[in-house]
Formats: C-alpha cells, sequence, structure tokens
C-alpha cells in the first residue's frame, strides 16, 4: 500500500471475526515517544471499536524498537494471548545504525509469530524523518497503530 494514496486508516471490513473474547497485547517503544504514543491510541481504540474488551487489552512497554521481539516473545508465549501487535518507530539518521536496527525487529517479529503460531503484528514506523512519522501516526496518511491492529484482528480470523 502505497501511504502517499492512501490513509492507513482505510481498509476493508472483509474477514473481520468476533474479538469479544480474544486477548491482545500491545508491546509499545517507548523510543520516539510522540509517535509511538499516537500508534498505541490507534491500535487500542480500533481494537475497542471492533469489540475487544478494554480487559482483554495489554499493554507492555519496552525501551526501544529493537526490544519489540523479546517483548513480544514474553507476550506470545502466555497462552492466553491470542495476538500481539508490536508498535515502534525508527528514524532514518546518518548512520547504517537504521538499517541494522529496522531489520533485525523485522526479523525478530517474523519469528516471534512464527514460534507460537499467533499473530505477531509488525506496527513499527520506518521514516525518513519526524514529519514522516507523525504523518503516519495519526497525520495525514492516517494512524499505522489502526492498521496493525485490523490486521490483527483479520489473522486472528484467518
Amino acid at each position: 500500500m502505497a501511504t502517499s494514496n492512501k490513509s492507513l486508516s482505510e481498509y476493508s471490513s472483509k474477514n473481520i471475526s468476533d474479538i469479544s473474547t480474544k486477548k491482545f497485547a500491545i508491546v509499545v517503544s517507548e523510543w520516539n515517544e510522540d509517535v509511538t504514543e499516537a500508534l498505541y491510541s490507534g491500535a487500542y481504540q480500533t481494537l475497542l471499536q471492533h469489540g475487544a474488551k478494554k480487559e482483554n487489552i495489554i499493554r507492555k512497554n519496552v525501551p526501544g524498537s529493537f526490544e519489540l521481539s523479546l517483548g513480544a516473545q514474553w507476550c506470545a508465549q502466555d497462552e492466553s494471548i491470542d495476538a500481539v501487535i508490536c508498535l515502534g518507530c525508527v528514524i532514518q539518521g546518518e548512520t547504517r545504525h537504521f538499517d541494522f536496527i529496522c531489520d533485525a525487529v523485522a526479523n525478530g517479529i517474523t519469528n516471534v509469530g512464527l514460534k507460537y503460531n499467533k499473530p505477531v503484528i509488525f506496527g513499527v514506523l520506518t521514516p525518513n524523518n519526524q514529519q514522516q512519522a507523525m504523518d503516519r501516526a495519526g497525520g495525514k496518511h492516517g494512524n499505522k497503530g489502526d492498521e496493525a491492529a485490523i490486521t490483527a484482528v483479520k489473522m486472528l480470523g484467518f
């Protein structure tokens, strides 16, 4: 999906199942907090709008995006958790640090989902700058948190 042409908050209503009994863990990076708090708000509200109960949405914070994989693993190993949503933001800098972090996080989150055979959702922004991050965390391109939450809902209905 090209975000220059589409809002991240728009999605198809196909394959949305009843999530009233499902339990979600949302793992949130504290780094780039203004962005990740907006992502969390979007994800949380989207889950509620689709029938999740407040008591079935658990938030866990990790220091940065690199730690999302381990945080997701700790949540996913809990058999009562049906899906894990990982939210973070890594902004491009002047060094290759960005490349290493983004690659590690994407692979780590993927591996956790495969290991525990449950949805573990990659809701990590990888923008070039702060403005692009804000545009995707409730700004002109919608909210990637919304997209991450609806992805979890749809995967539970797979």
